[in-house]
């Protein structure tokens, strides 16, 4: 009987070990992190003054990185530092040039902040949790842009645009993300109003766009002791 009773009692020993065990490892897998950062890299087209049809007719290198901060499944905000090459060439356009024909190419160096919103909750954990290893997002934020053509100049740029996540591993995401940034100044591409026409700022014609691929490493664990119900 005593041994009967031994046994039954190692055997709940172990029982509640792999429930502990189980549970912990839920835990692990439910373990989410603050921040990402990882480099990006895609193509780049203009939209202005020296091209008003397909941006992508001259596309341009799209090199840097990003840094995320993750406030939850849902929202996360992203700061970036990249450059682009963008250029552009009066014969493509159908409309006759004033002042005969001009080409330029220039430096773009971007600098912004952007808030992110995942349609479904982003992440990998417990099942009743709801998480998405792939999700969509729209974005939309605010930076600032150092072109080189004709001169150095400085603006501010308004991005907008959508993306996709993909959570390859637990801590490695995938990123694909399409943006395009409105111009506060004229001159990106080295004129302005070639036309004569004058406008506001907020009515100026360069635009660019940033079609860039990213991978991001997560670290900096939200909670390394969880003690809350959530």
């Amino acid at each position: 009987m005593n041994i009967f009773l031994r046994n039954y009692r190692m055997k709940k020993l172990a029982l509640i070990a792999t429930v502990i065990a189980f549970l912990s490892t839920l835990q692990m897998r439910a373990q989410d992190y603050r921040f990402e950062v990882g480099p990006a890299l895609g193509i780049s087209g203009y939209l202005g003054d020296v091209n008003d049809a397909n941006m992508y007719t001259h596309p341009g290198l799209v090199a840097g990185g990003v840094f995320r901060y993750v406030h939850n499944s849902r929202w996360a905000f992203k700061g970036n530092l990249v450059y682009a090459g963008i250029s552009g060439n009066s014969a493509d356009i159908d409309t006759k040039f004033p002042g005969g024909p001009y080409e330029f190419k220039s430096s773009l160096f971007d600098l912004g902040a952007q808030a992110e919103f995942n349609f479904f909750h982003f992440g990998s954990g417990p099942r009743y949790k709801n998480y998405k290893r792939i999700a969509p997002y729209m974005t939309l934020g605010l930076g600032a842009v150092v072109s080189t053509a004709g001169g150095t100049n400085a603006a501010f740029v308004l991005p907008m645009g959508v993306g996709v996540k993909y959570k390859f591993k637990d801590r490695l995401n995938l990123g694909f993300e399409f943006t395009m940034r409105k111009s506060f100044g004229d001159k990106i591409d080295g004129i302005t109003d070639p036309y004569g026409v004058q406008h506001g700022i907020a009515k100026n014609t360069d635009w660019y766009s940033l079609a860039t691929f990213t991978v991001t490493y997560e670290f900096s664990k939200r909670c390394v002791k969880c003690h809350y119900i959530d």
